[in-house]
């Protein structure tokens, strides 16, 4: 007799259902956990937040209206201003609409971002909050070039790293103007020579690749000379060093568009950038190793020194920072000591170069300021070949021309921090902009010191313009109130626990090289089709620091015979 097969019916698939419906109903079970813990949690949190504005009185700053959804017709007028090179002066120009000095809104799906103006607001996230901020995505940004170093980390692993570089730079500053000099030497010595006449330079390009000098010969012991390239090229370590200089401006400029996509920049991945990244690696671990070896082989020698008590400290020059961080660790990770030379560099030498192009700029379209500070330099030093660090102590008005050019024009034009915890700044909310602000855990702040530096309600009604007197506790009768009202709203170093520890080291370097020229030429001088164009008029590029986009272009001689206008400078 046949056996008869069962035959499945629609009601016993129903009663047993597959592997892949099991996991499918608690893959949804899962999500709806997940999402209703996350609503509780976030009720709860906007309840706790909301008592503790109550609490402190908070009201919102005014907020940008949006045209169009998501705030994204703000990011598309950016990106047209960036493009242009206008990005801060049109950002100048939303905030002087809103005398309030404070500002909110959302950029597409990220959390709310607030335009931070006012100088105690600055004070309270840089300082007296500082704990309650972080960086956000900033480690993150940078991570295809560096790792953790002072720029990106926090907490404890920062204060390690910091005291780490204050260590060298304090054993290396006594001698720094002597280092100095050589590379100075080499930017002179690609400028107009005696008997050549007046000649258009563009001094931007030149005073990167001076910086660059100087900080590779503090970092790795030994500098790639950009500045001798063009004499050198035909040797592999020139063009190995050439290779470095154009690889780390392909990176700044890749960390640039990095930061402009947040927080979408892992999308960004051209093949260029990561090699550039790729060679950057490879050229200091290079420099890295060969320190190391040297250090080990030498390392009897140096011991059999100390005991017969000869020999002196050459630690700087035989491994810069490299050789320090093995001479205190000799087990340090050589990815790690990458890292602390790759983040100097990226704090120490487009800050710097940014610095004396800006400054060159000023000065050459203020010829009464011109004059006045070669009257000083004059009076102070003479004839003496180069400046001392007491010398250039001597010079007050230089220090107030370069920080006046700080102010103007401060290197890093945008400091973001991302709130760690509910917190509040002291001013800006409400119609009056008076009342505080409640800045919940998540949301960011942007402080922009260029911003800040043209708002007439901070730095008075010539808040646009370049007057380095304003830095002087004399002036106005003496009573220093606006010499402290301009400190209080300063940040271009930063301030706080952060401030820049590489301070003292970037404006004794700037005030050398601007005393170094003044010195070797009598005319440096505005260009004829520049006269006349105002303050912000010019095209800038805005990336991870700011430059001109039409350079710094100057007219010198070194024989004051040349021409001899008001432009010249060459009256003391």
């Amino acid at each position: 007799m046949a056996s008869s097969v069962p035959v499945p019916v629609a009601s016993d698939i129903h009663e047993h259902p597959s592997g892949a419906s099991k996991w499918t109903t608690l893959a949804v079970l899962a999500l709806a956990i997940w999402l209703a813990f996350y609503s509780i949690r976030s009720y709860l949190e906007y309840r706790c937040d909301m008592a503790f504005s109550k609490q402190h009185g908070c009201e919102r700053p005014p907020e940008l209206p949006n045209r169009w959804p998501l705030g994204i017709n703000w990011i598309m007028q950016l990106w047209k201003e960036d493009a242009r090179g206008e990005v801060l002066e049109f950002m100048s120009r939303v905030a002087d609409e809103y005398p309030t000095n404070m500002l909110s809104q959302f950029f597409l799906f990220g959390p709310r971002y607030f335009h931070v103006v006012a100088p105690q607001n600055v004070e309270a996230i840089l300082s007296s909050s500082f704990a309650d901020y972080g960086f956000g995505v900033r480690a993150d940004v940078f991570r295809p070039l560096c790792g953790a170093g002072i720029f990106t980390e926090e907490g404890p692993a920062w204060k390690a790293s910091r005291t780490l570089l204050r260590r060298h730079l304090v054993r290396v500053q006594p001698r720094a103007l002597d280092g100095l000099r050589e590379h100075v030497d080499n930017l002179l010595a690609r400028l107009p020579a005696d008997g050549e006449g007046a000649a258009v330079v563009d001094l931007q390009p030149l005073f990167y690749d001076l910086t660059l000098d100087t900080a590779s010969a503090l970092l790795l012991g030994k500098s790639i000379y950009a500045l001798r390239q063009g004499a050198a090229a035909a040797t592999p370590e020139a063009r190995r060093n050439a290779r470095f200089a154009a690889s780390f401006e392909t990176v700044l400029a890749g960390l640039s568009r990095r930061f402009r996509m947040v927080p979408f920049h892992n999308l960004y991945r051209p093949k260029a950038f990561h090699d550039a990244c790729s060679f950057i690696h490879g050229f200091v671990d290079g420099y890295v190793a060969d320190i190391r070896s040297r250090k080990m082989a030498a390392a009897p020698a140096s011991l059999s020194e100390k005991s017969g008590g000869g020999g002196g400290d050459d630690g700087d020059r035989s491994g810069g920072l490299v050789g320090q961080i093995i001479d205190m660790n000799p087990d340090a990770d050589d990815t790690a000591i990458r890292s602390h030379v790759l983040h100097v560099l990226l704090g120490g030498r487009d800050t710097t170069a940014s610095c004396l192009s800006w400054t060159f700029r000023l000065l050459v379209r203020h010829p009464p300021v011109f004059r006045k500070l070669r009257g000083e330099i004059t009076q102070t030093i003479g004839a003496a070949p180069r400046p001392t660090r007491d010398d250039m102590r001597c010079m007050p008005y230089l220090a107030q021309v370069v920080k006046e050019s700080l102010r103007l024009y401060p290197p890093v034009a945008m400091n973001v921090r991302q709130a760690v915890r509910t917190t509040v700044l002291p001013t800006g909310g409400g119609r009056d902009g008076r009342s505080p602000v409640l800045v919940r855990r998540g949301e960011c702040a942007g402080m922009s010191a260029y911003i800040t530096a043209r708002r007439t309600s901070v730095f008075g009604p010539d808040a646009r313009e370049f007057r380095p007197e304003r830095w002087d506790s004399r002036d106005e009768g003496g009573d220093g109130e606006e010499l402290q009202r301009c400190l209080d709203a300063f940040f271009a170093f930063s301030a706080g626990p952060r401030r820049c520890i590489g301070e003292d080291f970037a404006l004794a370097e700037v005030s050398y090289v601007v005393v170094a020229l003044c010195q070797a030429f009598q005319i440096i001088e505005i260009l004829d089709e520049d006269r006349g164009k105002p303050l912000g008029s010019e095209r800038q590029n805005t990336g991870l620091v700011i430059s001109c986009m039409e350079g710094c272009k100057v007219r010198m001689s070194r024989c004051a015979g040349e021409r001899g206008d008001e432009g010249s400078a060459t009256k003391t």
